[in-house]
């Protein structure tokens, strides 16, 4: 998959494009990063990428013509993506990472900067996508993210795919279950004796109650919709 993001601050992808399994996936040929600079394509001698608005107001927003001759000098692959990274957007989740990692060959993701872009941009864009309901400085943060959830996602990044499917949102769409590992003990904190038992059985029964109850526990929002899916089949 491709992945061109609109940023006026390329650096900031440096650790993150060569730490993990992003860089094996980048170094396997699963995913391609292409950082683009809207400063790259204005036409001032200052490269000036921003403007004050229209009407007032405090801030500067992002000019359309850089990010509109950025985005227009990219190729255009079959099931592409434009996406503006903005607080206004649909919250990013589970389902929509596996919607864009199943669905998609390239992603555009431009990242708005200062008070946001002009709103013409809108017109390059066929979604926006939100990290939550909270402001950033930039949607580099975001953009940062969501490129991680969909790599990670796609054949071939993960080593074992069944870990992909035993974990939080996943399946029934459930938290997941508490996991432990060396030592049993640890400061009075003791491993539960059925992970030990080695009955395979009670160990899948106590991992589904522990599912329900952390959900309960810490999204009842989540257990909530999981209870309505239930009652409907």
């Amino acid at each position: 998959m491709r992945f061109d993001i609109v940023t006026l601050f390329p650096d900031c992808f440096t650790s993150v494009l060569n730490s993990g399994l992003l860089s094996k996936a980048l170094a396997k040929q699963i995913a391609q990063v292409n950082l683009v600079n809207p400063r790259d394509f204005t036409t001032d001698k200052h490269h000036k990428a921003d403007d004050e608005p229209y009407g007032g107001g405090v801030g500067m927003l992002m000019k359309p013509e850089p990010i509109f001759t950025a985005v227009e000098s990219l190729p255009i692959l079959p099931r592409r993506e434009v996406i503006l990274m903005s607080p206004q957007g649909q919250t990013m989740n589970q389902p929509l990472l596996k919607e864009l990692a199943a669905n998609y060959d390239q992603l555009v993701v431009i990242c708005g900067h200062y008070e946001g872009v002009d709103d013409r941009v809108l017109h390059l864009v066929t979604r926006e996508v939100s990290l939550g309901d909270f402001i950033l400085t930039g949607g580099e943060i975001p953009s940062m993210a969501l490129l991680n959830g969909v790599v990670r996602l796609l054949p071939g990044t993960v080593g074992k795919v069944e870990s992909l499917k035993a974990e939080s949102f996943e399946e029934e769409g459930l938290l997941d279950y508490p996991q432990y590992t060396r030592p049993a003990n640890f400061r009075g904190w003791k491993v539960p004796d059925v992970l030990l038992s080695g009955n395979h059985a009670e160990i899948a029964r106590w991992r589904y109650e522990q599912q329900i109850q952390r959900t309960g526990d810490r999204r009842p929002d989540l257990l909530k919709k999981w209870q309505q899916e239930k009652e409907k089949e």
